[in-house]
């Protein structure tokens, strides 16, 4: 398959579209998601307690951002990689670098209304790792209507960094593993 080929948009034309993707909303299937999945998904239960890793965002006992690097799992770049081809597409942006964390939902747990338009991130994105059946759909608020995504392992969703967004209750009985990712700039060394 193309690339191409894995891009799912918004548009009148598009069948495959299942969810209500809003304008400028792009979901792509990573062409690494077999191999990546399960060494994203061990490294991430390897080294999430470890005491050197960042922590952010308490809520409801849970940290909704877990840092973790390329250095403790080496397929995280190989994600970071593809997902910054992606969003060189999508920006036409080539100069493209790429911060990430995980975002570990057990069954209950709920991920709080937010957005990613901190500093200076051009675009933003989800990809998700492991996901049950009623895990948690990404919900994009636009004004009042709200937009429902129905996550898939191995899917990409980039949306713009000052998007509205929550992810709806875990109601399965299974843990569910995605990455958030925002894309920047690259700084050059003498910044």
């Amino acid at each position: 398959m193309t690339n191409s080929e894995h891009i799912k948009r918004n548009t009148a034309t598009d069948n495959a579209v299942k969810d209500d993707f809003p304008a400028n909303t792009h979901a792509v299937f990573s062409s690494r998601a077999n191999t990546l999945n399960r060494a994203l998904l061990d490294g991430f239960l390897k080294h999430q307690h470890d005491a050197s890793v960042r922590r952010s965002h308490l809520f409801n006992g849970r940290y909704e951002n877990i840092y973790l690097t390329p250095e403790q799992i080496p397929e995280l770049k190989q994600l970071l990689d593809e997902a910054c081809g992606h969003a060189r597409r999508i920006t036409g942006i080539d100069d493209l670098q790429a911060g990430c964390w995980f975002n570990f939902m057990p069954p209950g747990a709920v991920t709080t209304v937010h957005s990613h338009d901190d500093d200076d991130e051009l675009l933003s994105a989800v990809y998700y790792v492991s996901v049950a059946g009623n895990s948690g759909n990404l919900i994009i608020h636009e004004g009042n209507k709200q937009h429902t995504i129905t996550p898939e392992q191995g899917m990409f969703v980039f949306f713009a960094p000052d998007v509205v967004h929550e992810v709806s209750e875990n109601l399965s009985s299974h843990e569910r593993l995605s990455i958030a990712i925002n894309f920047g700039k690259r700084k050059l060394d003498s910044e």
